[in-house]
């Protein structure tokens, strides 16, 4: 299912605290996005304890029970973990990719938070995710009438919030500070083919990684080297291979972690030996960030700053072609997405044409 609006990690949380306690809700989203968590936050918030279950991994008598013969008649008991005195929040995780036989067993369950003769405690709640069809996971059709019962929202990644969200639960300075500098890197869409890619999920998990071997830890006024192919073989392992590689670049120049900055202001050089290149690609993407983020779209709205940054970009942008023409035509090359205002692009064409020519067909 793909939603016309998708909504951040905050306003997830604002609609769970106002549409769950009174209709079952729907969380669609990429795998590693962080649904399960922000149920977990949102069970903490009202104060419930969270219980989940897995879709993939359920038969029907999980959910239904098995029966009991009580008497002249039999009756199902509902597993011990459903079957609850106190109210509770219900997680139904991965919820499209279980078994049509799983989901008509989900449907009173859901609709009217029952289970046979068993009923939820008064003030639980019900949630479902799953993940959506060109996510290349586990995902089944759900039918209509299991979709009508619930209130349907997508989630998608919103970067400011997963660094505030890093601060607080103390994931590694090398990768918020790595996001922070490139948080087009947070969140790749799931490859076609059987690799790993980028998702907060992910990133946590090379943050644990890294912390466990104690990269980057200060030892007797010392950061502790990490050796640089096993930091290659944890980080190719989380993220996707060209993030990887980038984020290697970036840990080979934490010794100068301004050396961006040192380069605008003339401090410093572009880095131009051959071994340097990865590290040479990592700055000028930044750069190109930077230029992106911090010029203005209306020239005459600049600050001294933005000023004096745009004094300086030409003439790094000209010394880049010099080491490396295709970093420095990466540079002013604008996508869909990130572009550099109009009045800049019009200067560079002015001044340094050649960068901007294209092929004749």
């Amino acid at each position: 299912m793909n939603l016309a609006l998708k909504v951040n990690q905050n306003e997830l949380l604002e609609i769970l605290l106002n549409v769950a306690p009174i209709r079952p809700v729907f969380i669609w989203g990429a795998p590693g996005i962080g649904k399960s968590a922000l149920v977990e936050k949102f069970a903490n918030e009202i104060g419930l304890p969270c219980v989940s279950l897995l879709g993939s991994q359920l038969a029907p008598e999980d959910i239904i029970g098995i029966p009991q013969i009580k008497g002249e008649t039999s009756e199902f008991l509902p597993p011990k973990m459903i079957a609850r005195k106190e109210p509770y929040v219900l997680f139904l995780d991965e919820l499209n990719a279980c078994s049509q036989e799983v989901q008509k067993a989900f449907y009173s369950l859901i609709h009217e938070r029952r289970i046979g003769e068993y009923h939820l405690p008064q003030g639980s709640v019900v949630i479902g995710a799953g993940n959506r069809q060109q996510d290349s996971a586990i995902v089944k059709t759900m039918s209509s009438a299991l979709i009508n019962r619930m209130f349907h929202v997508e989630l998608k990644v919103n970067v400011n919030q997963w660094i505030s969200w890093a601060y607080e639960n103390n994931i590694h300075k090398w990768v918020i500070d790595y996001i922070t500098e490139r948080p087009d890197h947070l969140f790749s869409e799931p490859p076609k083919t059987e690799e790993p890619y980028s998702t907060p999920r992910s990133w946590h998990m090379l943050s644990d990684a890294l912390k466990e071997c104690h990269a980057g830890e200060v030892v007797n006024g010392e950061s502790k080297d990490i050796d640089s192919e096993f930091l290659k073989a944890i980080v190719y392992g989380c993220v996707s291979s060209s993030h990887a590689g980038m984020f290697i670049a970036y840990t080979k120049q934490l010794s100068n972690k301004h050396m961006l900055n040192d380069i605008i202001k003339g401090d410093m050089r572009w880095p131009d030996k051959p071994e340097d290149r990865d590290v040479l690609y990592f700055l000028s993407q930044s750069f190109r960030g930077k230029l992106v983020t911090e010029l203005p779209e209306d020239k005459t709205k600049m600050s001294k700053d933005a000023q004096f940054l745009t004094h300086r970009a030409k003439a790094l942008i000209k010394d880049l072609s010099v080491i490396s023409f295709e970093l420095a035509q990466m540079v002013v090359t604008n996508d869909d997405e990130h572009k550099l205002p109009d009045w800049f692009m019009l200067e560079i064409v002015r001044d340094l044409p050649r960068l901007v020519q294209t092929p004749a067909a």
